[in-house]
Protein backbone atom coordinates (compact mmCIF):
# COMPACT_ATOMS: atom_id res chain seq x y z
CA UNK A 1 0.00 0.00 0.00
CA UNK A 2 1.26 3.29 -0.90
CA UNK A 3 -0.46 6.44 -0.58
CA UNK A 4 -1.65 9.31 -3.06
CA UNK A 5 -0.64 12.61 -2.52
CA UNK A 6 -1.69 15.88 -4.36
CA UNK A 7 0.54 18.20 -5.46
CA UNK A 8 -1.39 21.47 -5.48
CA UNK A 9 -0.65 25.51 -5.52
CA UNK A 10 -1.11 28.62 -7.66
CA UNK A 11 0.46 28.78 -10.65
CA UNK A 12 3.86 29.58 -11.41
CA UNK A 13 5.06 28.30 -7.83
CA UNK A 14 7.10 24.92 -9.08
CA UNK A 15 4.37 22.28 -9.12
CA UNK A 16 4.93 21.07 -12.08
CA UNK A 17 9.19 21.19 -11.37
CA UNK A 18 8.52 19.65 -8.73
CA UNK A 19 6.68 16.93 -9.74
CA UNK A 20 8.92 15.78 -13.09
CA UNK A 21 12.26 15.45 -10.92
CA UNK A 22 10.14 13.46 -8.39
CA UNK A 23 9.05 11.13 -10.57
CA UNK A 24 12.01 11.50 -12.65
CA UNK A 25 10.20 11.65 -15.96
CA UNK A 26 8.97 14.98 -18.09
CA UNK A 27 5.64 13.94 -18.08
CA UNK A 28 3.95 17.57 -17.23
CA UNK A 29 4.97 20.71 -18.95
CA UNK A 30 6.99 22.77 -17.00
CA UNK A 31 6.05 26.46 -18.01
CA UNK A 32 6.34 29.94 -17.36
CA UNK A 33 2.23 30.51 -17.69
CA UNK A 34 -0.69 29.72 -16.04
CA UNK A 35 -2.63 26.13 -16.37
CA UNK A 36 0.29 24.89 -18.48
CA UNK A 37 -1.20 21.43 -16.33
CA UNK A 38 -3.84 20.81 -18.43
CA UNK A 39 -4.62 17.32 -17.24
CA UNK A 40 -3.93 15.65 -13.56
CA UNK A 41 -0.53 14.29 -13.95
CA UNK A 42 0.17 11.10 -11.84
CA UNK A 43 3.17 9.31 -11.42
CA UNK A 44 4.38 6.28 -9.20
CA UNK A 45 8.08 6.78 -7.54
CA UNK A 46 10.09 4.66 -5.30
CA UNK A 47 9.87 5.05 -1.54
CA UNK A 48 14.02 4.94 -0.81
CA UNK A 49 14.88 2.96 2.23
CA UNK A 50 18.67 1.59 2.79
CA UNK A 51 17.03 -1.06 5.20
CA UNK A 52 15.76 -2.72 2.18
CA UNK A 53 19.07 -3.00 0.12
CA UNK A 54 20.81 -4.27 3.36
CA UNK A 55 18.11 -7.11 3.92
CA UNK A 56 18.34 -8.25 -0.09
CA UNK A 57 22.68 -8.15 0.82
CA UNK A 58 21.93 -10.21 3.78
CA UNK A 59 19.47 -12.61 2.43
CA UNK A 60 21.43 -13.21 -1.40
CA UNK A 61 17.76 -11.46 -2.52
CA UNK A 62 17.65 -11.47 -6.37
CA UNK A 63 15.51 -8.88 -6.31
CA UNK A 64 14.98 -5.54 -4.44
CA UNK A 65 11.07 -4.82 -4.57
CA UNK A 66 10.74 -0.73 -2.89
CA UNK A 67 6.86 0.18 -2.11
CA UNK A 68 5.58 2.97 -4.10
CA UNK A 69 3.80 6.30 -3.45
CA UNK A 70 1.96 8.31 -6.41
CA UNK A 71 2.39 12.21 -6.78
CA UNK A 72 -0.53 13.54 -8.30
CA UNK A 73 0.50 17.25 -10.26
CA UNK A 74 -2.60 19.23 -9.96
CA UNK A 75 -3.27 22.12 -12.15
CA UNK A 76 -3.09 25.83 -10.36
CA UNK A 77 -5.65 26.70 -9.05
CA UNK A 78 -6.92 30.71 -8.45
CA UNK A 79 -8.82 32.51 -6.07
CA UNK A 80 -12.30 31.72 -7.16
CA UNK A 81 -11.75 27.95 -8.43
CA UNK A 82 -14.55 26.74 -5.71
CA UNK A 83 -16.89 29.01 -7.90
CA UNK A 84 -15.13 27.33 -11.55
CA UNK A 85 -12.70 30.62 -11.50
CA UNK A 86 -9.73 29.29 -13.87
CA UNK A 87 -9.76 25.45 -14.13
CA UNK A 88 -11.49 25.29 -10.94
CA UNK A 89 -13.53 22.49 -10.22
CA UNK A 90 -12.32 19.94 -12.56
CA UNK A 91 -9.37 20.35 -10.25
CA UNK A 92 -11.16 20.27 -6.84
CA UNK A 93 -12.33 16.33 -8.04
CA UNK A 94 -8.63 15.38 -8.75
CA UNK A 95 -7.62 16.63 -4.68
CA UNK A 96 -10.54 14.86 -3.49
CA UNK A 97 -9.02 11.52 -4.34
CA UNK A 98 -6.14 11.62 -2.92
CA UNK A 99 -4.60 10.82 0.73
CA UNK A 100 -2.71 13.76 1.23
CA UNK A 101 -1.97 17.23 0.03
CA UNK A 102 1.56 18.81 -0.62
CA UNK A 103 1.01 22.57 -1.03
CA UNK A 104 4.03 24.06 -3.36
CA UNK A 105 4.62 27.30 -2.09
CA UNK A 106 6.44 30.06 -3.80
CA UNK A 107 9.11 31.23 -1.39
CA UNK A 108 11.23 32.76 -4.00
CA UNK A 109 12.10 36.10 -6.21
CA UNK A 110 12.24 35.94 -9.71
CA UNK A 111 11.52 39.02 -11.86
CA UNK A 112 11.10 36.06 -15.19
CA UNK A 113 8.92 34.04 -13.03
CA UNK A 114 5.36 36.10 -12.45
CA UNK A 115 3.11 35.87 -10.05
CA UNK A 116 -0.84 35.56 -10.32
CA UNK A 117 -1.40 38.47 -7.89
CA UNK A 118 2.07 40.59 -8.51
CA UNK A 119 3.42 40.11 -5.25
CA UNK A 120 5.58 36.98 -3.62
CA UNK A 121 3.85 36.21 -0.48
CA UNK A 122 3.27 32.35 0.24
CA UNK A 123 1.50 32.82 3.45
CA UNK A 124 -1.07 34.67 1.93
CA UNK A 125 -0.80 32.21 -1.25
CA UNK A 126 -1.47 29.52 1.32
CA UNK A 127 -4.88 30.87 2.71
CA UNK A 128 -6.04 31.53 -1.24
CA UNK A 129 -5.40 27.72 -1.49
CA UNK A 130 -6.88 27.19 1.54
CA UNK A 131 -10.27 29.40 1.66
CA UNK A 132 -11.04 27.94 -1.84
CA UNK A 133 -10.81 24.56 -0.85
CA UNK A 134 -13.06 24.90 2.42
CA UNK A 135 -15.51 27.27 0.27
CA UNK A 136 -15.81 24.13 -2.35
CA UNK A 137 -16.07 21.43 0.53
CA UNK A 138 -19.50 23.77 2.17
CA UNK A 139 -21.08 23.18 -0.87
CA UNK A 140 -20.18 20.00 -1.50
CA UNK A 141 -21.46 19.54 2.75
CA UNK A 142 -24.64 21.76 1.68
CA UNK A 143 -25.49 19.17 -1.75
CA UNK A 144 -25.17 16.21 0.81
CA UNK A 145 -27.13 17.08 3.50
CA UNK A 146 -29.81 17.98 0.94
CA UNK A 147 -29.49 14.50 -0.63
CA UNK A 148 -29.79 12.87 2.85
CA UNK A 149 -32.56 14.40 4.02
CA UNK A 150 -35.32 11.58 3.16
CA UNK A 151 -33.12 8.42 4.70
CA UNK A 152 -32.35 10.86 7.65
CA UNK A 153 -36.14 11.29 8.34
CA UNK A 154 -36.38 7.41 7.77
CA UNK A 155 -34.26 7.16 10.53
CA UNK A 156 -31.54 5.11 8.62
CA UNK A 157 -28.61 4.62 10.25
CA UNK A 158 -25.78 5.74 8.91
CA UNK A 159 -27.17 8.64 7.40
CA UNK A 160 -27.98 10.05 10.31
CA UNK A 161 -24.00 9.37 11.40
CA UNK A 162 -23.27 10.73 8.14
CA UNK A 163 -25.19 14.25 8.73
CA UNK A 164 -23.78 14.31 12.51
CA UNK A 165 -20.59 14.67 11.01
CA UNK A 166 -21.09 16.69 8.27
CA UNK A 167 -22.55 19.22 10.35
CA UNK A 168 -19.80 18.97 12.76
CA UNK A 169 -17.58 19.83 9.67
CA UNK A 170 -20.12 22.70 8.70
CA UNK A 171 -19.82 24.54 12.20
CA UNK A 172 -15.78 24.34 11.92
CA UNK A 173 -15.72 25.38 8.29
CA UNK A 174 -18.09 28.85 8.62
CA UNK A 175 -16.26 29.08 11.87
CA UNK A 176 -12.81 29.81 9.42
CA UNK A 177 -11.31 26.47 10.50
CA UNK A 178 -10.59 23.26 8.07
CA UNK A 179 -12.60 20.01 8.60
CA UNK A 180 -9.42 18.48 9.63
CA UNK A 181 -9.44 20.79 12.73
CA UNK A 182 -12.60 18.55 13.47
CA UNK A 183 -12.03 15.77 16.44
CA UNK A 184 -13.65 12.27 14.99
CA UNK A 185 -14.15 9.40 17.37
CA UNK A 186 -12.84 5.82 15.96
CA UNK A 187 -15.84 4.67 15.46
CA UNK A 188 -16.79 7.32 13.10
CA UNK A 189 -13.33 7.46 11.05
CA UNK A 190 -14.44 5.00 7.91
CA UNK A 191 -17.79 7.05 7.41
CA UNK A 192 -15.50 10.10 8.05
CA UNK A 193 -12.80 9.10 5.20
CA UNK A 194 -16.05 8.05 3.03
CA UNK A 195 -16.75 12.32 3.09
CA UNK A 196 -14.15 12.96 1.32
CA UNK A 197 -13.69 16.31 2.31
CA UNK A 198 -10.48 18.00 0.52
CA UNK A 199 -10.19 20.52 3.80
CA UNK A 200 -9.68 17.21 6.24
CA UNK A 201 -6.83 15.48 4.73
CA UNK A 202 -3.37 16.08 5.78
CA UNK A 203 -1.59 18.89 4.64
CA UNK A 204 2.05 19.20 3.79
CA UNK A 205 3.41 22.37 2.75
CA UNK A 206 6.81 22.62 0.61
CA UNK A 207 8.35 25.97 0.98
CA UNK A 208 9.99 26.18 -3.14
CA UNK A 209 13.31 28.44 -2.37
CA UNK A 210 16.19 29.20 -4.94
CA UNK A 211 19.21 27.07 -4.88
CA UNK A 212 21.09 29.27 -2.72
CA UNK A 213 18.42 29.05 -0.07
CA UNK A 214 17.61 25.01 -0.14
CA UNK A 215 19.92 24.58 2.80
CA UNK A 216 18.77 27.27 4.95
CA UNK A 217 16.12 28.62 3.98
CA UNK A 218 14.96 32.09 3.69
CA UNK A 219 12.73 34.42 5.30
CA UNK A 220 9.88 33.54 3.74
CA UNK A 221 9.96 29.85 4.10
CA UNK A 222 10.56 30.42 7.65
CA UNK A 223 7.32 32.63 7.78
CA UNK A 224 5.45 29.47 6.37
CA UNK A 225 6.81 27.02 9.08
CA UNK A 226 5.59 29.46 11.62
CA UNK A 227 1.90 29.30 10.08
CA UNK A 228 2.58 25.22 9.74
CA UNK A 229 3.59 25.00 13.06
CA UNK A 230 0.92 26.91 14.11
CA UNK A 231 -1.90 24.75 12.55
CA UNK A 232 0.28 21.39 13.38
CA UNK A 233 0.98 20.71 10.13
CA UNK A 234 4.11 20.52 8.39
CA UNK A 235 6.73 22.12 6.22
CA UNK A 236 9.31 21.24 4.06
CA UNK A 237 12.18 23.13 2.07
CA UNK A 238 13.02 22.13 -1.29
CA UNK A 239 14.26 23.57 -3.90
CA UNK A 240 12.35 22.31 -7.24
CA UNK A 241 15.28 23.60 -9.60
CA UNK A 242 17.91 21.33 -7.71
CA UNK A 243 15.53 18.37 -7.54
CA UNK A 244 15.64 18.97 -11.29
CA UNK A 245 19.01 18.69 -11.84
CA UNK A 246 19.38 15.58 -9.17
CA UNK A 247 17.36 13.71 -11.40
CA UNK A 248 19.81 14.01 -14.37
CA UNK A 249 22.12 12.41 -11.98
CA UNK A 250 23.28 8.77 -11.39
CA UNK A 251 23.09 7.52 -7.45
CA UNK A 252 27.05 8.55 -7.03
CA UNK A 253 26.82 11.74 -8.58
CA UNK A 254 23.85 13.12 -7.05
CA UNK A 255 25.05 12.63 -3.71
CA UNK A 256 28.37 14.47 -4.11
CA UNK A 257 26.16 17.39 -6.08
CA UNK A 258 24.33 17.71 -2.26
CA UNK A 259 27.19 17.24 -0.54
CA UNK A 260 28.51 20.29 -2.25
CA UNK A 261 25.40 22.55 -1.69
CA UNK A 262 25.32 21.06 1.74
CA UNK A 263 22.31 19.25 1.93
CA UNK A 264 21.74 15.68 3.57
CA UNK A 265 19.06 14.33 1.81
CA UNK A 266 17.12 14.60 -1.64
CA UNK A 267 13.49 16.51 -1.90
CA UNK A 268 11.99 12.94 -2.56
CA UNK A 269 13.50 11.37 0.81
CA UNK A 270 12.57 14.66 2.69
CA UNK A 271 9.39 14.23 1.53
CA UNK A 272 8.34 10.68 1.88
CA UNK A 273 9.69 10.92 5.54
CA UNK A 274 7.35 13.51 6.27
CA UNK A 275 4.86 12.70 4.37
CA UNK A 276 5.04 8.88 6.08
CA UNK A 277 4.77 10.34 9.57
CA UNK A 278 1.90 13.17 8.54
CA UNK A 279 -0.35 10.07 7.17
CA UNK A 280 1.01 7.66 10.40
CA UNK A 281 2.74 4.80 8.26
CA UNK A 282 5.09 2.64 8.16
CA UNK A 283 7.29 -0.37 7.14
CA UNK A 284 7.61 -4.07 7.23
CA UNK A 285 9.72 -6.43 4.92
CA UNK A 286 9.33 -9.85 3.34
CA UNK A 287 12.59 -11.32 3.00
CA UNK A 288 13.96 -14.78 0.72
CA UNK A 289 16.44 -15.52 -1.88
CA UNK A 290 13.80 -14.55 -4.97
CA UNK A 291 13.18 -10.97 -3.38
CA UNK A 292 13.24 -8.54 -0.62
CA UNK A 293 10.23 -6.36 -0.48
CA UNK A 294 9.07 -3.61 0.97
CA UNK A 295 5.21 -3.01 1.94
CA UNK A 296 3.49 0.44 3.21
CA UNK A 297 1.05 -0.52 6.11
CA UNK A 298 -1.04 2.20 8.93
CA UNK A 299 0.99 2.45 12.55
CA UNK A 300 -0.69 0.42 14.52
CA UNK A 301 -2.04 -2.89 11.84
CA UNK A 302 -2.43 -5.89 13.31
CA UNK A 303 -0.94 -8.43 11.92
CA UNK A 304 -3.96 -9.87 9.55
CA UNK A 305 -4.12 -6.71 8.00
CA UNK A 306 -0.47 -6.26 6.95
CA UNK A 307 -0.49 -9.41 5.46
CA UNK A 308 -3.84 -8.07 3.33
CA UNK A 309 -1.90 -6.00 1.92
CA UNK A 310 -0.37 -8.57 -0.13
CA UNK A 311 -3.10 -10.07 -1.16
CA UNK A 312 -6.75 -10.57 0.51
CA UNK A 313 -6.44 -14.28 1.09
CA UNK A 314 -3.68 -14.32 3.26
CA UNK A 315 -5.55 -11.95 5.59
CA UNK A 316 -8.83 -13.89 5.15
CA UNK A 317 -6.84 -16.91 5.88
CA UNK A 318 -4.59 -15.74 8.73
CA UNK A 319 -3.20 -18.14 10.98
CA UNK A 320 0.12 -16.26 12.65
CA UNK A 321 3.28 -14.36 11.78
CA UNK A 322 7.02 -15.47 11.94
CA UNK A 323 8.58 -11.98 12.54
CA UNK A 324 12.30 -10.89 13.28
CA UNK A 325 13.02 -7.25 14.17
CA UNK A 326 15.35 -5.50 11.38
CA UNK A 327 17.87 -5.16 13.66
CA UNK A 328 17.85 -8.80 14.84
CA UNK A 329 17.71 -9.62 11.14
CA UNK A 330 20.77 -7.53 10.78
CA UNK A 331 22.92 -8.29 13.94
CA UNK A 332 21.85 -11.57 13.56
CA UNK A 333 23.13 -12.71 9.59
CA UNK A 334 20.17 -12.98 8.29
CA UNK A 335 16.52 -15.80 9.24
CA UNK A 336 18.51 -18.93 10.35
CA UNK A 337 20.82 -16.64 12.58
CA UNK A 338 17.53 -14.96 14.06
CA UNK A 339 16.58 -18.27 14.92
CA UNK A 340 19.04 -20.00 16.40
CA UNK A 341 19.19 -16.64 18.88
CA UNK A 342 15.60 -17.26 19.63
CA UNK A 343 14.72 -14.03 17.81
CA UNK A 344 12.22 -15.31 15.84
CA UNK A 345 8.95 -14.48 17.64
CA UNK A 346 5.37 -16.03 16.23
CA UNK A 347 2.73 -13.66 16.68
CA UNK A 348 -0.61 -13.89 16.19
CA UNK A 349 -3.70 -11.86 15.24
CA UNK A 350 -3.54 -9.40 17.77
CA UNK A 351 -0.20 -8.49 17.11
CA UNK A 352 0.83 -4.74 16.03
CA UNK A 353 3.24 -4.93 13.41
CA UNK A 354 6.05 -2.70 14.42
CA UNK A 355 8.07 -0.18 11.28
CA UNK A 356 11.12 -2.28 10.06
CA UNK A 357 9.96 -5.92 11.13
CA UNK A 358 10.77 -8.66 8.62
CA UNK A 359 7.91 -10.95 8.15
CA UNK A 360 6.99 -14.11 6.62
CA UNK A 361 3.02 -15.09 6.97
CA UNK A 362 1.26 -18.75 7.58
CA UNK A 363 -2.19 -19.09 6.12
CA UNK A 364 -4.79 -21.02 5.54
CA UNK A 365 -5.74 -20.96 1.31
Amino acid sequence: MGFKTGIVGLPNVGKSTLFNALTRTAAAQAANFPFCTIEPNVGDVAVPDPRLEKLAAIAGSKQIIPTRMTFVDIAGLVKGASRGEGLGNQFLANIRECDAIAHVLRCFEDDDVTHVDGRVDPVADAQTIETELMLADMESIEKRLQNLSRKVRGGDKEALQQERLLKAALAALEDGRPARTVAVDAEDARVWATLQLMTSKPILYVCNVAEEDAASGNDLSRAVQEMAAAEGAAAVVISARIEEEIAQLDPEEAGMFLSELGLEEAGLDQLIRVGHTLLGLQTYFTVGPKEARAWTIHKGDLAPKAAGVIHGDFERGFIRAETISYDDFVTLGGEQGAKDAGKMRVEGKTYAVKDGDVLHFLFNA
